[in-house]
């Protein structure tokens, strides 16, 4: 993992009225010119992952042990949830409606830095989801990370 961008930091923006949203510099340079935006189940938020990150997802997908019903029937809604993009001149993308619509984004969000990824999520959403975080102290202390 050494070679792909490390994603950190979160940071609180709005769509404009034609549903873009401006990807924050520092997530963008990290990006890169191309990559993918999908949905992040079982998440309830979208997720941009540079190009090199999403070939290992996908590669990851394509080994998979098990290619019966369930199987292609996740490929398929996984990646008719997924979009390749590049921002424009003033850094924003378009996010599809279906894809707003999954993650309940309408205008605020808070884009977060999580490790391999940034994760979109309706502000809304997002402040619900750090209110239930349970017991990620007691969690990091068994992964033996402090």
């Amino acid at each position: 993992m050494s070679d792909r961008p490390l994603f950190t930091g979160s940071v609180e923006h709005s769509l404009d009225d034609k549903g873009r949203l401006v990807v924050p510099a520092r997530f963008r340079e990290r990006l890169g010119a191309g990559f993918f935006l999908t949905i992040a189940e079982p998440d309830p938020c979208l997720a941009l992952y540079p190009a090199a990150t999403w070939a290992d997802v996908c590669a990851r997908i394509e080994a998979a042990p098990v290619k019966d019903a369930r199987y292609r029937s996740y490929v398929r809604h996984l990646f008719a949830h997924t979009e390749e993009l590049s921002v424009d001149a003033q850094g924003r993308l378009v996010i599809p409606s279906a894809l707003r619509a999954f993650a309940a984004i309408e205008k605020d969000v808070v884009s977060i830095g999580s490790l391999t990824r940034v994760e979109v999520w309706s502000k809304d959403r997002y402040e619900r989801h750090t209110r239930e975080r349970g017991e990620l102290p007691d969690f990091a202390s068994e992964l033996g990370l402090f």
